[in-house]
């Protein structure tokens, strides 16, 4: 059974997360195959650390949506229908990259754990190939009303180029507006999608959001939303201890998990 960790990477920015985020796969002791899809947007010098950590690149591109699904998610389109109010996205977040996810579904392996690479992987996850498809943790970094939602940054696929067809013709219908790009339309084509605990995709905010539910000890995968860790921001002070350890990982170090302290 071929099984692989997928990232997207669409940019020089994705690719340092990449670049963390493969080493903290790495450090976690899988023997799956650990994947790149990359858009012709990235530089061939941002590439070439994800190879020399044991990368597989392969090269995609944006899917064939229409000229009006493609308007309707233009960044400033998108964010002036859908604005982000309890974060800031970066400048070089580019909606209709987000789709591309949907390519995992295209690859030649039998079992698919999709990573975003703004993620760490902190302890193995290989029993996530075991899941069924489609699982994914909850929403959750505000409160516990975001339950209901869940994020697209950890997910269980099994590629399949009939499930493909099927997205790309649920994707881009007349008048289609999907508010949080890949993350709501997945959770329309699955609705009855699998919940994983939120260890297996902890969000960034909840370290000062909610902090009593916050346990270094559980955490599987860590997951930057929002701002980046590699970027200089608003939020810096507050994520302070997230981001030296994400610098930890992009550095090539592997941390002592049991050192971290949980937020007071």
């Amino acid at each position: 059974m071929k099984r692989a960790y997928v990232t997207l990477v669409t940019n020089a920015d994705f690719a340092l997360g990449a670049k963390a985020l493969l080493h903290s796969l790495n450090a976690s002791g899988t023997a799956a195959d650990r994947v790149v899809l990359y858009t012709g947007g990235v530089p061939a010098e941002s590439l070439a650390p994800l190879t020399a950590l044991g990368a597989r690149l392969v090269e995609t591109e944006l899917l064939p949506t229409s000229e009006a699904l493609n308007a309707a998610h233009a960044r400033e389109a998108l964010h002036g229908a859908a604005p982000f109010t309890k974060g800031e996205k970066p400048a070089f977040h580019t909606p209709l990259d987000n789709f591309c996810k949907l390519r995992v579904w295209q690859l030649d392996y039998d079992r698919v754990v999709f990573l975003d690479a703004d993620t760490l992987v902190l302890r193995n996850i290989d029993k996530l190939f075991d899941y069924p498809e489609f699982c994914a943790a909850p929403n959750l970094y505000q409160t516990l009303a975001d339950l209901h939602r869940l994020n697209s940054g950890v997910f269980t696929a099994r590629p399949s180029q009939a499930t493909f067809d099927a997205m790309l013709a649920r994707l881009d219908t007349p008048g289609a507006f999907w508010r949080r790009t890949d993350q709501t339309f997945l959770q329309a084509f699955f609705p009855d999608w699998h919940g994983l605990p939120v260890t297996f995709n902890t969000l960034q905010y909840a370290w000062f959001n909610m902090p009593e539910l916050w346990n270094w000890g559980s955490i599987k995968v860590l997951h930057f939303q929002y701002e980046k860790p590699w970027q200089d921001h608003a939020k810096v002070d507050r994520l302070r201890p997230l981001i030296e350890l994400w610098r930890a990982y992009a550095a090539g170090e592997t941390p002592d998990l049991d050192a971290l302290p949980n937020p007071s």
